[in-house]
């Protein structure tokens, strides 16, 4: 007895619209999505604030970036890294565990966006 046999792994890989074999198969390929658009960091303005939690937690919140038009996630992963912190996107706000305010600022100037405190 073989390791896989009866699994899903023990079949050839099915083309799951036609669920003809891969190598068989005749579907045209599924279109391409366009890429997302992004506006440049020097065209959008990031307010800076402090917000304090229950047990007098701090958060660093970095508001006015079009969640649409901005890498959210790569820029909250850049910020994460240089403050050393743990942070999270809640609904298109950026939030950063502690008082990063100057470290934030000074990342966000370095990649081009403008600061509003």
């Amino acid at each position: 007895m073989r390791l896989f046999e009866g699994t899903p792994f023990d079949r050839p890989p099915r083309c799951p619209r036609c669920d003809e074999l891969e190598e068989e198969c005749r579907c045209p390929p599924e279109p391409q999505s366009p890429p997302k658009q992004t506006v440049p960091p020097h065209k959008q303005t990031a307010r800076l604030s402090i917000e304090k939690r229950k047990r007098g937690k701090r958060v660093t919140r970095v508001v006015g970036l079009s969640a649409d038009e901005t890498d959210l996630e790569h820029l909250l992963k850049q910020l994460k890294d240089r403050c050393g912190s743990g942070g999270r996107i809640d609904d298109g706000v950026l939030e950063i565990q502690g008082d990063q305010r100057d470290v934030i600022q000074r990342l966000l100037v370095e990649i081009g966006y403008r600061i509003q405190k």
